[in-house]
């Protein structure tokens, strides 16, 4: 049994979960400058 596809698939996996979690903590920062500004003016 070859074990190359399930490799590949785990990194894949965890490459997309970096990649999405990485995004949505920007957004959230983003935000929450945003906010941040919102309450100095």
């Amino acid at each position: 049994m070859n074990p190359w596809p399930f490799i590949i698939g785990a990194y894949a996996v965890t490459i997309l979960g970096v990649v999405g979690l990485s995004l949505w903590s920007w957004i959230t920062m983003r935000r929450a400058e945003a906010d941040a500004e919102n309450l100095r003016r």
